[in-house]
């Protein structure tokens, strides 16, 4: 019982700064995130079993966050998107240090260190992209706010339903606790929190609505399973113990990062 108390308290807290900083302004989602985006970028360094110096984590962590802050810049619209062409100097900065190291120069540690920023620093500067939809030049919270609901909804419910009934295994090798059930449960309530978000957001009618979350509960699901294989890998049950009851912001996480390049790829589309 007492981890239930736990675990709720957690969840409120992590849901009010999330929906809180989106409702008061884009930059203060922008600086939520980027707390989350340096949290996460330290999971990752843990979880890819990537050992280095000290100064050599700290050039990561500088290199994951100026990804973060160019990529969510340009999503805000306060730089323009030729800067991105400074992502393509990640690769060479990693080789030439790397090359500089005195103990063990490894091809792995770039391979490892460049992952983390195109996993975890890019796709959470993305999502600041999500608040200007084409062809409006004013911020909607629409798009952003229905991907966190729709996920949220899809993971409460799949695990909720899949505690009850599941009995067919999902995908056992990687995640023995994931069911058929509860993702077919989780699918069902992300189709009606959809459903629910059409009668408040006008910025895309019912039908795009429910594609957006039948991608979310499909590409999430995938993103759960990634970030479960990783923690596989390294032998362990939580990417970290940051959030009490919830494990570290990698678990939380896992399916936004993976769905936002997706999302805005519809979006765009559409």
């Amino acid at each position: 019982m007492k981890e239930i108390y736990i675990r709720t308290i957690t969840g409120v807290f992590f849901l009010v700064a999330i929906i809180g900083s989106i409702l008061y302004s884009p930059f203060a989602f922008f600086g939520v995130i980027f707390v989350f985006t340096f949290l996460a970028l330290k999971e990752f360094l843990v979880l890819s079993c990537t050992q280095g110096i000290t100064s050599q984590n700290v050039t990561y962590l500088g290199l994951g966050m100026f990804c973060y802050i160019l990529v969510g810049l340009i999503g805000l619209g306060y730089i323009d998107i030729r800067f991105a062409f400074l992502l393509l100097l990640l690769f060479p900065i990693l080789v030439i240090q790397e090359l500089f190291r005195k103990d063990n120069p490894s091809w792995k540690r770039i391979g490892s260190y460049l992952t983390g920023f195109f996993y975890v620093a890019v796709p959470f500067g993305l999502i600041n992209a999500l608040f200007f939809l084409p062809g409006h030049l004013t911020y909607s919270i629409a798009i952003v706010v229905g991907m966190f609901a729709i996920i949220w909804a899809s993971d409460v419910f799949a695990y909720l339903v899949g505690s009850k009934l599941g009995k067919n295994k999902l995908f056992e090798r990687i995640s023995p606790n994931k069911s058929w059930e509860g993702s077919i449960g989780g699918l069902v309530f992300a189709l009606l929190t959809a459903y629910v978000l059409s009668l408040f957001f006008k910025e895309l009618n019912l039908v795009q609505w429910l594609i957006m979350a039948v991608l979310l509960v499909i590409v999430g699901t995938l993103g759960d399973l990634s970030e479960s294989m990783l923690k596989r890998q390294a032998g362990v049950k939580d990417s970290g113990n940051i959030m009490p009851g919830h494990g570290g912001v990698l678990d939380r996480f896992d399916s936004i990062i993976f769905s936002t390049p997706f999302v805005l790829v519809y979006i765009n589309l559409i």
